[in-house]
C-alpha cells in the first residue's frame, strides 16, 4: 500500500500525516507519541480516530507538527489522521463524522487592536 498524507490544522497549530499500513507506531516529529506528548489526555486525543474505527494496529503513522501549544497540536494530528483515514477507506467517514472529528474547529486567538494592551480589554479609565 502506498503513503496516504492529510493534512490537519487547530489554532496555530499545522499537523502533516502520513499514513502506510504497518503495526500501529505512531510517530511525531521524528519522536514516538509517548515521548512527544506525556499526558494520557493528548495521546488519546491523537489515537481517538483510529480507536473509533478498531484500526490502532494496522497503520504505522508519521506526523509533522509546528507551531501552536500541545492541546492544538494534539487536535490538528487528530484532524489531519481522520482525513487520512478517509482517504483511505471512504466508507468510514460517517462514523467519524458523527463523532465529530471531521470537522476543523474554526476558533482562533482574535488579533490585537491598536491602542489596546489586548484584543478586547482596555486600559484602565481615569476620570480625573
Amino acid at each position: 500500500m502506498e503513503v496516504v498524507n492529510a493534512i490537519g490544522r487547530r489554532k496555530a497549530a499545522v499537523a502533516r500525516v502520513y499514513v502506510c499500513e504497518g503495526k500501529g507506531n505512531i510517530t511525531i516529529n521524528k519522536r514516538d507519541l509517548i515521548g512527544y506528548f506525556p499526558s494520557p489526555l493528548l495521546q488519546y486525543v491523537v489515537k481517538q480516530p483510529l480507536s473509533t474505527l478498531n484500526v490502532a494496529e494496522q497503520y504505522d503513522i508519521k506526523i509533522n507538527l509546528f507551531g501552536g501549544g500541545f492541546k492544538g497540536q494534539s487536535e490538528a494530528a487528530r484532524l489531519a489522521i481522520t482525513r487520512a483515514l478517509i482517504k483511505i477507506n471512504p466508507e468510514s467517514k460517517p462514523a467519524l463524522k458523527k463523532e465529530g472529528f471531521t470537522t476543523r474547529d474554526p476558533r482562533a486567538v482574535e488579533r490585537k487592536k491598536p491602542g489596546r494592551p489586548k484584543a478586547r480589554k482596555r486600559f484602565q479609565f481615569s476620570k480625573r
